[in-house]
């Protein structure tokens, strides 16, 4: 794959365990636990560009939902696919990062590590797929 994936994750142990997935997966992983502000996540995206992002909403000190608003408002980080991942599992929580522009929503609950990884995957393949057709 050869891609760059950010995930900004708290839990260590999925943080971890993602990390090690991709990587052997050929990605280059960069890793956020959510402890930065808002703005400095924002700075490292427009600097290290990444391919993808994978964002949990529910972070010790930046809120989700207005980190989610603040990547896709402009920079390096609108044209970036974002992959929710989360235990919020109400609707009101999906239709706003729908409107905020996330591309999807995946519950944290409903996959282990590696359907996860094979789902994310899929979805990878496919949008460089699309992207070489252009």
């Amino acid at each position: 794959m050869n891609k760059k994936i950010l995930v900004i994750e708290d839990d260590s142990n999925i943080l971890a365990g993602l990390q090690a997935k991709f990587r052997v997966e050929g990605m280059d992983v960069l890793i956020n636990n959510g402890t930065e502000e808002a703005e400095e996540i924002i700075n490292r995206i427009n600097k290290e560009k990444p391919n993808y992002i994978i964002l949990d909403l529910i972070l010790p000190r930046v809120d989700g939902f207005e980190l989610l608003r603040d990547i896709k408002s402009g920079g390096h980080g609108a044209k970036i696919p974002i992959f929710i991942f989360t235990n919020l599992t109400d609707k009101d929580s999906k239709e706003k990062c729908d409107t905020l522009g996330a591309d999807y929503y995946f519950i944290k609950s409903d996959f282990n590590f590696d359907e996860f990884l094979e789902k994310i995957k899929k979805i990878i393949q496919n949008l460089e797929k699309e992207k070489s057709k252009k």
